[in-house]
Order: structure tokens, then sequence, then C-alpha cells
């Protein structure tokens, strides 16, 4: 029997690898720190998931409701949130 894993692209472990370092140093709050901030204001929405944004010091956190997606950014550094979209 084969199991097919998804490999990480380049981008992803380069993004990882930058929020570790900036965590490290304190210079952004944990992903959990922010989700557990963000998530609970975005009530009736599915949580799909994080990216971050190493250039801008920002996670994007994704949502979706009803069929339509969400974005919410969010300052690594103090967890206030920056910008919505859709």
């Amino acid at each position: 029997m084969t199991v097919a894993v998804p490999i990480a692209s380049a981008d992803q472990i380069s993004e990882q690898g930058q929020v570790r370092r900036e965590r490290r140093a304190g210079n952004v709050r944990s992903l959990r720190e922010i989700e557990q901030m963000v998530i609970p204001q975005m009530s009736g929405m599915q949580y799909l998931g994080p990216e971050y944004d190493a250039a801008a010091m920002a996670y994007r956190l994704k949502f979706i409701q009803s069929g339509k997606v969400f974005f919410v950014d969010v300052d690594a550094r103090t967890g206030r949130i920056i910008g919505r979209s859709r």
C-alpha cells in the first residue's frame, strides 16, 4: 500500500523558518496567540488556516461562511487586525 504525503514547497519551508526566527527573537506573537485573539471575533465562520507574510510581518487567517471566503490580516507583532477582505 502506498500513501501519498504532500511535500512542503520551498516557499512554505522558508516562510516557516522566518516566522520561527522572528518568534524566537520576540518580534512576533505566536500563531496560537493570534488565533486565540481573532477566531472568537469571527463567529459563525469556519476557520480554514493561516499564512505568514514575512515582509509585512503579518498573518493572514482564512475563513469561510456560506460558500464565501474571507481573509483577516493581522499584525504579527501586536495581534491587531489590520485588514479584512473577501
